[in-house]
């Protein structure tokens, strides 16, 4: 199996008058061509932060970062931006949609960037809004989409270009319980049906659960590690509770 991502050692230290925060602290882990891995932490754990390392966002202080084969964090800056377009996709928590362009039309664009052929952008759009049941509503704009079709929507612009790995920071914290399931399942059955790599940042155990993987972090460092292995989701979901008390976090979701 290809490995898609290697962290090896990374820092990222914060200096704020004088003192210095340590937000990843000697980090490192691999993530497999088509893994489902999810990150866990506490407020203030340095899951956010590693994620935007990772999404080279952010600039790591030490360690390196290597996706799909390239070392990102020796990378210019316009470097950067070409490897974004090409070997990443990206769902944020408030979806980022454009409001003056239809559903069809932000996911096109990301191909268009690319230079896709017009003829085949509209066959994958509508091969792709099948799959995750948007198909109805990709002609309307984001202001006239519920909160759950705007991340749908988000989802399939960040796979519709077969990025090497997708980064979901916080995906379903903007969403009431039932649109947050429907993502979720989304997201299963892209990890599933297509073999996309998935790395998901998330406060929530309800959808940790869906992961097959969760690396716990705490005080920039990890702490645990969870596989799923051949357990249901609902035994899944109380492994990582047990691991949620251990660090001293909070109950989030039953199953």
């Amino acid at each position: 199996m290809r490995t898609v991502l290697r962290v090896e050692n990374l820092e990222k230290f914060y200096k704020n008058k004088g003192s210095l925060t340590k937000a990843v602290n000697h980090i490192s882990f691999e993530v497999q061509q088509g893994e489902y891995v999810g990150i866990m932490g506490a407020s203030g754990s340095g899951k956010t932060t590693l994620l935007n390392c990772i999404s080279t966002i952010d600039h790591a202080t030490a360690g390196h970062i290597i996706i799909n084969g390239k070392n990102v964090t020796g990378m210019k800056e316009r470097s950067l931006a070409k490897f974004r377009r090409e070997e990443l996709g990206f769902i944020f928590q408030d979806f980022n949609l454009l409001d003056t362009l239809t559903g069809r039309d932000n996911i096109a664009l990301a191909l268009a960037i690319l230079g896709e052929k017009p003829a085949l952008i509209d066959k994958k759009i509508d091969a792709l809004a099948a799959e995750l049941g948007i198909k109805e509503i990709i002609e309307k704009y984001p202001y006239e989409m519920s909160g759950g079709q705007q991340q749908r929507v988000a989802c399939a612009r960040a796979i519709i270009t077969d990025p090497s790995l997708i980064l979901a920071d916080e995906p379903t914290g903007a969403l009431d319980s039932r649109s947050a399931e429907m993502l979720l399942n989304s997201l299963e059955m892209l990890n599933e049906k297509k073999k996309a790599t998935i790395l998901m940042v998330t406060h929530d155990a309800f959808t940790a659960s869906h992961c097959g993987r969760i690396l716990f972090l705490k005080d920039g460092k990890i702490f645990n590690e969870l596989i799923r292995g051949d357990d249901t989701r609902k035994e899944f979901f109380l492994k990582i509770m047990q691991v949620v008390s251990l660090m001293g976090g909070e109950r989030n979701h039953a199953v």
